[in-house]
Protein backbone atom coordinates (compact mmCIF):
# COMPACT_ATOMS: atom_id res chain seq x y z
CA UNK A 1 0.00 0.00 0.00
CA UNK A 2 1.41 3.37 -1.04
CA UNK A 3 1.20 5.41 2.12
CA UNK A 4 3.41 7.95 3.83
CA UNK A 5 3.24 8.40 7.60
CA UNK A 6 5.01 11.27 9.33
CA UNK A 7 5.97 11.57 12.96
CA UNK A 8 8.09 13.75 15.21
CA UNK A 9 6.26 17.05 15.21
CA UNK A 10 5.45 18.99 18.34
CA UNK A 11 6.03 22.15 20.32
CA UNK A 12 9.58 23.46 20.46
CA UNK A 13 11.13 26.62 21.83
CA UNK A 14 12.91 29.10 19.54
CA UNK A 15 16.41 27.91 18.87
CA UNK A 16 15.40 24.33 19.49
CA UNK A 17 15.36 21.29 17.22
CA UNK A 18 13.13 18.43 16.14
CA UNK A 19 13.66 15.25 14.21
CA UNK A 20 10.90 14.35 11.78
CA UNK A 21 10.44 10.91 10.26
CA UNK A 22 8.47 9.66 7.30
CA UNK A 23 7.79 5.98 6.80
CA UNK A 24 6.79 4.66 3.39
CA UNK A 25 5.67 4.25 0.72
CA UNK A 26 5.37 0.60 1.44
CA UNK A 27 4.79 -2.34 -0.80
CA UNK A 28 7.08 -1.16 -3.57
CA UNK A 29 10.70 -1.36 -4.58
CA UNK A 30 10.43 1.58 -6.94
CA UNK A 31 12.99 4.32 -6.53
CA UNK A 32 11.07 7.28 -5.23
CA UNK A 33 12.42 10.76 -4.76
CA UNK A 34 11.28 11.91 -1.34
CA UNK A 35 11.01 15.24 0.35
CA UNK A 36 9.33 17.56 2.77
CA UNK A 37 6.90 20.37 2.15
CA UNK A 38 5.50 22.69 4.80
CA UNK A 39 2.39 24.79 5.06
CA UNK A 40 1.95 27.62 7.50
CA UNK A 41 -1.51 28.69 8.54
CA UNK A 42 -3.18 30.66 5.77
CA UNK A 43 -0.35 30.12 3.33
CA UNK A 44 0.37 27.78 0.44
CA UNK A 45 2.53 24.70 0.69
CA UNK A 46 6.22 25.43 0.21
CA UNK A 47 8.92 22.91 -0.63
CA UNK A 48 11.55 22.51 2.07
CA UNK A 49 13.89 19.76 0.96
CA UNK A 50 14.20 16.68 -1.21
CA UNK A 51 16.48 13.68 -1.51
CA UNK A 52 17.09 11.19 -4.28
CA UNK A 53 16.50 7.49 -3.77
CA UNK A 54 20.17 6.69 -3.23
CA UNK A 55 20.68 9.83 -1.18
CA UNK A 56 23.31 11.20 -3.52
CA UNK A 57 21.33 14.35 -4.28
CA UNK A 58 19.77 16.66 -1.74
CA UNK A 59 18.25 20.08 -2.17
CA UNK A 60 17.05 22.71 0.27
CA UNK A 61 14.97 25.85 0.14
CA UNK A 62 17.07 28.94 0.83
CA UNK A 63 15.13 29.63 4.02
CA UNK A 64 16.31 26.39 5.66
CA UNK A 65 19.81 25.89 4.27
CA UNK A 66 22.32 25.25 7.01
CA UNK A 67 19.58 24.50 9.55
CA UNK A 68 17.71 21.52 8.11
CA UNK A 69 19.19 18.19 7.06
CA UNK A 70 17.39 15.54 5.05
CA UNK A 71 18.48 11.92 5.01
CA UNK A 72 17.04 8.52 4.23
CA UNK A 73 17.38 4.88 5.04
CA UNK A 74 16.03 3.17 1.95
CA UNK A 75 16.30 -0.27 3.53
CA UNK A 76 13.87 0.93 6.20
CA UNK A 77 11.80 2.92 3.70
CA UNK A 78 12.17 5.96 5.94
CA UNK A 79 13.12 9.58 5.28
CA UNK A 80 14.23 11.94 8.01
CA UNK A 81 14.32 15.70 8.41
CA UNK A 82 16.44 17.14 11.18
CA UNK A 83 15.33 20.69 11.83
CA UNK A 84 17.60 22.88 13.93
CA UNK A 85 17.80 26.47 15.14
CA UNK A 86 14.06 26.83 14.82
CA UNK A 87 12.29 30.17 14.77
CA UNK A 88 8.57 31.02 14.94
CA UNK A 89 8.69 31.42 11.14
CA UNK A 90 9.25 27.66 10.90
CA UNK A 91 5.87 26.96 12.49
CA UNK A 92 3.89 24.90 9.99
CA UNK A 93 2.49 21.51 9.19
CA UNK A 94 5.28 19.47 7.68
CA UNK A 95 4.26 17.02 4.98
CA UNK A 96 6.29 14.16 3.64
CA UNK A 97 6.11 13.66 -0.10
CA UNK A 98 7.31 11.14 -2.64
CA UNK A 99 7.31 10.94 -6.39
CA UNK A 100 8.46 8.30 -8.83
CA UNK A 101 9.04 10.53 -11.85
CA UNK A 102 10.25 13.85 -10.47
CA UNK A 103 13.94 14.00 -9.54
CA UNK A 104 15.24 16.00 -6.61
CA UNK A 105 15.47 19.35 -8.37
CA UNK A 106 13.78 22.74 -8.53
CA UNK A 107 10.57 21.17 -9.81
CA UNK A 108 10.34 19.02 -6.70
CA UNK A 109 10.80 22.00 -4.40
CA UNK A 110 8.95 24.72 -6.23
CA UNK A 111 6.19 22.80 -8.05
CA UNK A 112 5.09 20.59 -5.17
CA UNK A 113 1.53 20.31 -6.50
CA UNK A 114 2.79 17.84 -9.11
CA UNK A 115 4.06 15.35 -6.53
CA UNK A 116 2.40 11.96 -6.42
CA UNK A 117 2.27 10.87 -2.79
CA UNK A 118 1.62 12.78 0.42
CA UNK A 119 1.45 12.03 4.11
CA UNK A 120 -1.10 13.45 6.50
CA UNK A 121 1.34 15.97 7.94
CA UNK A 122 2.92 16.52 11.33
CA UNK A 123 2.67 19.93 13.00
CA UNK A 124 5.69 21.81 14.29
CA UNK A 125 5.03 24.80 16.50
CA UNK A 126 7.89 27.06 17.51
CA UNK A 127 6.95 29.17 20.47
CA UNK A 128 8.25 30.20 23.86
Amino acid sequence: QLQLVESGGGLVQPGGARSLSCAGPGGSVDHYTSGWVRQALGEERVGVSCISWFGSTTKYADSVKGRFTISRDSAKNTVYLQINTLSPEDTAIYYCSADLLTPCDDDYLYRSKILELWGQGTPVTVSS
